[in-house]
């Protein structure tokens, strides 16, 4: 079984950062591709940011030049630096791994949501 569990979500004002943090642990063989997503009232799971263990990174075009982010593999974690932060990114955010529990077996994995709330 693995566990992703986020951290980081808060009330800011608008202009203002955060730094989510997400750790994956359980029977962990490998943690592959990682990632954040959101989703907002309303609206539809979108990705925010992907890496991959090789550190490849894709942001979606709202988040360019204001997220950033970055992973420690030997911990199994993923971060995401968010500045400039605007009312619209107001959400759930999701972390996301593929993780390997077996040599070449593996499967998708969801944290349970932190909010990120920026005022305006």
């Amino acid at each position: 079984q693995v566990q992703l569990v986020e951290s980081g979500g808060d009330l800011v004002q608008a202009g203002g950062s955060l730094r989510l943090s997400c750790a994956a642990s359980g029977t962990i063989f490998r943690v592959n591709a990682m990632g954040w997503y959101r989703q907002a009232p309303g609206k539809q799971r979108e990705l925010v940011a992907s890496i991959t263990s090789g550190g490849s990174t894709n942001y979606a075009d709202s988040v360019k030049g204001r997220f950033t982010i970055s992973r420690d593999n030997a911990k199994n974690t993923v971060f995401l630096q968010m500045n400039s932060l605007k009312p619209e990114d107001t959400a759930v955010y999701y972390c996301n791994a593929y993780v390997w529990y077996r040599s070449f077996v593996g499967n998708d994995f969801w944290g349970q949501g932190t909010q990120v709330t920026v005022s305006s």
